[in-house]
């Protein structure tokens, strides 16, 4: 049988050229061979506070990338998390299993409470959430960065000790990390991973960014002291970070990247790496544009919820009976 694959990205900010490499082109390599559930994870958006029209805009946005990246609704479940109920109340019964300090000692929500006077309940506890979001399919592989190993850490302990007090019911998931383009960092700060989230947009490249600001942003970008357009991210991690992305989308590998322009100063090859990026994302912005205008995406965001839920209804119906809830009749 098919593994089963789970993911999903937040609807908030802009998807970035990061998003894309590290995660959704991933995706439609993975749909391939494997049953694949991905989501909008809008219930894990509202941990902080969204604008509503933003929310909507951005959930939109998100799921239409995903298919105008290649995703086929065909064979992959693309859908709202909000329409999957299970996630929900799975998450609350994974949050009665999981300990404070296990949620206390999670990087990513010390990093995102850091010097805040107030922190809603659901940034803590969002972690207990993500683990019911992957356990609700029985999902066996689950596309991880390296900033989110340690949730998928727990959702492993979760799924053992669940087990071990009601009797084996859930597949303990393994990550997926992919060897090359798992991280791509940020264009002002080669040693930061990109983020939709970073308040100076000129960090990161945004899918639908127009072309022109496309070429700006990499004629701006931050380069290391020298002039070699070597890979070394240790010592050049500008430079390498740039590399990664020429090679990620022209196909070319970083020897070859790196002969094409030996002997040359950065500004050539900065360029060039412009004209790159425009040529990838300007196909995947013209689909996108075909799909939001198509109308299709409110029915093909449906179906690909009825279909989660059917699996999702069966999981949860089997972990209540377990713990001893009383059937509905």
């Amino acid at each position: 049988m098919a593994k089963k694959v789970l993911s999903g990205i937040q609807p908030s900010g802009s998807l970035t050229l990061g998003n894309y490499i590290g995660a959704i082109k991933n995706f439609v390599k993975l749909q391939e061979e494997h049953e694949c559930y991905f989501m909008v994870v809008d219930l894990h958006a509202i941990t902080v506070s969204q604008d509503p029209a933003a929310l909507r805009e951005n959930s939109e946005s998100v799921a239409a990338l995903y298919l105008a990246a290649g995703i086929d609704p065909a064979i992959s479940n693309v859908y709202m998390q909000s329409h999957v109920q299970q996630h929900a109340e799975l998450g609350w019964i994974m949050t009665t299993l999981t300990a404070m300090g296990e949620l206390e000692r999670m990087t990513q929500f010390k990093d995102k409470s850091s010097g805040k006077d107030s922190v809603g309940a659901g940034l803590f506890v969002y972690p207990s959430l993500m683990a019911a979001d992957i356990l609700i399919y029985n999902a066996d592989l689950v596309p991880v960065g390296e900033d989110q190993k340690q949730h998928l850490e727990l959702t492993r302990d979760l799924a053992g000790r669940f087990n071990h007090r009601f009797g084996e019911f859930f597949t303990v998931p393994e990550p997926y990390i992919p060897e090359v383009g798992a991280r791509i960092m940020s264009l002002d700060d080669g040693t930061k991973k990109m983020s939709k989230s970073n308040p100076n947009p000129g960090s990161y490249i945004a899918l639908l960014d127009p072309p022109d600001v496309i070429r700006k942003k990499i004629s701006r970008a931050t380069t290391d002291s020298g002039r070699e357009v070597i890979f070394d991210p240790a010592t050049k991690p500008e430079i390498s970070n740039l590399m990664s992305i020429y090679a990620e989308c022209s196909g070319m590998t970083l020897q070859q990247i790196a002969d094409r322009y030996e002997g040359q100063m950065y500004g050539g090859f900065k360029k060039d790496l412009g004209e790159v990026l425009v040529a990838t994302l300007e196909p995947l912005q013209q689909k996108y544009q075909e799909i939001r205008s198509s109308g299709a995406l409110t029915d093909i965001l449906a179906e690909g919820a009825e279909r989660a839920r059917n699996v999702a209804a069966q999981t949860l119906a089997g972990v209540k009976e377990r713990m001893g809830f009383l059937p509905l009749r």
